[in-house]
This record gives C-alpha cells, sequence and structure tokens, in this order.
C-alpha cells in the first residue's frame, strides 16, 4: 500500500511549518491501525521541539493530539478495534516495563525515546516527502498533523460516534493531563481545595474537572480572558502578580489550598504555590523547567510535598471515556477552548498559540480521497 496525503512538516527548528505532499509506504502490521484524522489539537509540547537543542529529529510530521477514524487495520491478537471505529490518539508507551504493567503508562520507562527522541528503533522510518527522503518516526506515536496516521492499536481510545470527534483530540494529551491531575493525581474530593497557575488548556482543564468534583478552585493568570474563562468553569480569578498572593490563596481556601497545580514553570509563582498550600499540601508540576528551581525557606515545611505529574498519571482509555462523559452531561464544556484551523493554516494557529489569542487550537486536514 502506498498513501500520498497532506501533512504539515517541519523541516528547520525555526523555519514555520510546510503544508506539503508526504508518503506512507507501508500498510499497518501487527497491533497497528491507520487513522483517517478529523482534527488534531496543537500542544505546547509540539511546539517546544523548536527549543530541543536538536534532540528532536527533524524533519517530522509533528501532531499528538489526533483524532479520527479506524480506516485499516493489521490485526494481531490484542488488537480490539475495527475499521469504522471512532478513537481518539494518546501518547505512546512499551505495555510491558514495570510501570506499564502498573497502570502507570506515562512512566514508561522508554517514554522519552517512544514519544519525543526517534521512536521505536525497530521500526524504519514509515513517512517520507515527496522526493523521498524519509521523515524522523512517528512524533508521540501519532505524527498527527496530517490527513492520516499511523499509530499502534494501544495509543488509540475507542469513542462515541455521536461525540464531535474533530474536537475531541485534545482529550489525548493537554486536556487529559489537567483533568487528570485533579481527578488521578490529587485525587481530590468534594470540598477540598486547589489552586491553578495558568490558565491555559491544562489550568483549564484542571479547573473544569474541580468544578465537576465539587472542589473550591482559585486560578491565576496573567491574560484576563483567560481569568474570565477560569471564573466561567467555576474557579476564583486572581491576577499573576498580584501583591500578597500567597495569603490571597489563603484567605479564599479557608487556611490554605490542599493540592496546586502549576502550569507556568515560574520559579516565582511555584514558591507562591508553595506558601499557599495548607499543611501536608501538595504542588503538582507539569511543565517542564529548564533551569534550577530554587525553593524559598519554609516552602516545604509541615508537610508539604512537590512532585512532577506527567499526562496526568492517566491511563488514557479510561479517563477519556470519564471525560467525555462529562462533557455529555454539560460538566467538562472542554469545547469552548477549541479554535478550528484547516491544517494549512497552522503556521496562523502558532502564531495565534503563542500570543495568547487561543486557548486549544485544533487542526483540521482537509479531506481527500487516498
Amino acid at each position: 500500500m502506498t498513501a500520498r496525503f497532506e501533512a504539515a512538516v517541519l523541516r528547520s527548528y525555526e523555519d514555520p511549518f510546510t503544508v506539503e505532499e508526504v508518503v506512507l509506504s507501508t500498510e499497518p502490521g501487527p497491533g497497528e491501525i491507520l487513522v483517517e484524522i478529523a482534527g488534531a489539537g496543537m500542544c505546547r509540547t509540539d511546539l517546544a521541539v523548536r527549543r530541543s537543542a536538536g534532540r528532536s529529529p527533524l524533519p517530522a510530521v509533528l501532531g499528538h493530539e489526533g483524532a479520527g477514524v479506524v480506516v485499516a487495520t493489521g490485526g494481531g491478537l490484542d488488537l480490539d478495534l475495527d475499521v469504522g471505529d471512532h478513537v481518539v490518539l494518546s501518547f505512546d508507551s512499551c505495555g510491558h516495563c514495570r510501570n506499564c504493567r502498573s497502570a502507570a503508562p506515562a512512566y514508561c520507562d522508554s517514554f522519552a525515546s517512544l514519544n519525543l527522541f526517534g521512536g521505536r528503533e525497530e521500526e524504519a522510518p514509515r513517512l517520507a516527502d515527496a522526493t523521498g527522503r524519509a521523515l524522523a518516526p512517528r512524533w508521540f506515536g501519532q505524527s498527527s498533523f496530517a490527513a492520516y496516521a499511523l499509530v499502534r492499536a494501544r495509543n488509540a481510545v475507542r469513542v462515541d460516534p455521536a461525540l464531535p470527534l474533530e474536537l475531541l483530540g485534545p482529550l489525548g494529551c493537554g486536556f487529559l493531563t489537567g483533568a487528570g491531575a485533579v481527578l488521578n493525581t490529587f485525587a481530590a474530593r468534594p470540598g477540598d481545595t486547589l489552586a491553578v497557575l495558568g490558565a491555559g488548556a491544562v489550568g483549564l482543564a484542571a479547573v473544569m474537572a474541580a468544578t465537576a468534583a465539587g472542589l473550591r478552585t482559585v486560578a491565576v493568570d496573567r491574560h484576563p480572558r483567560r481569568l474570565e474563562l477560569a471564573e466561567r468553569f467555576g474557579a476564583i480569578p486572581l491576577a499573576a502578580g498580584s501583591h500578597g498572593l500567597p495569603e490571597r490563596i489563603r484567605r479564599l481556601t479557608d487556611g490554605g489550598a490542599q493540592y496546586a497545580l502549576d502550569t507556568t514553570a515560574s520559579a516565582p509563582l511555584i514558591n507562591d504555590a508553595l506558601h499557599a498550600l495548607r499543611p501536608t499540601g501538595t504542588l503538582g508540576l507539569v511543565a517542564r523547567l529548564h533551569t534550577p528551581l530554587p525553593l524559598e525557606p519554609g516552602t516545604l515545611d509541615r508537610g508539604r510535598a512537590i512532585r512532577h505529574i506527567c499526562e496526568g498519571d492517566a491511563v488514557p482509555a479510561l479517563l477519556i471515556p470519564r471525560l467525555t462523559g462529562l462533557w455529555q452531561t454539560g460538566r467538562f464544556p472542554f469545547d469552548q477552548l477549541i479554535r478550528t484551523y484547516p491544517l494549512a493554516d497552522i503556521n496562523e494557529a502558532e502564531r495565534d498559540c503563542d500570543a495568547g489569542r487561543v486557548v486549544k487550537p485544533v487542526l483540521l486536514p482537509e479531506k481527500r480521497d487516498r
């Protein structure tokens, strides 16, 4: 099988994406599926490739928040998907290391290599450009900034075909991370208190999940529009840079937040969040730190804890259906964060994302016959 279709290719760390024809020259193998992409979210992790210091191989088709329809399968004993199924695609994992076997695939021993730095060594590149030059192995097991994606079935979660498929991709990463931090990592209960630092896609997903779970939540951001969204979804808004931010959070959370989630990687805000916790409170970090983190005296006193959270500690096959169920009852309105763009406008979507004009861009490939 040879398939030709459009994809957004990043050829250098400084240049714009180019939307061009690519060639897929292999059929799905055992345990693999070919998915026609209905929509793919643009995540900050995709854009961080530009700052990867050459560690993420290029040229590449990025995209790791894809959703679409299964159009071909490669069979296999563990394949539980059929042609015509609607699926959300999530991160890759090996399935056999200790963490994968312990229902913690986000902490797979091979997570970095499978998702960020080149995929499985035993797999030859699947995509090439129109000149025959090989493109980098599939990004996050997907490379879904394209009309089609060849993925492992373990990366895919079947969803109700009545759902708006083109909008579901961000449930595979960004929204999964924010909601999972609240529902999985913190296992928060009604009446608990939460402070969210950064009201972007991950932070607002955390706010929505917290409201659905019955938490009292404070959201901190520097963009008034995002604070308005946080308030709409049930949080108390606070402007970043406000004088005495920890004291204000403690006052609004009856003596301090039990949990805090930082999405900013800002050292001052991380210290503010720790100061705002009540004794035994927990701060979760989801953004990667690129510099040393200085902690102020007293921030970890009285049982306070800090930890990094990857992919919301989620098993995607469990959390994604939970989130779509909440959406169907009006309790997780993630669609209100999305603006769609044709795949051809990917560079406009990136500019809008960088400028804070959009919370979650979703790219829609043009539909063509294979």
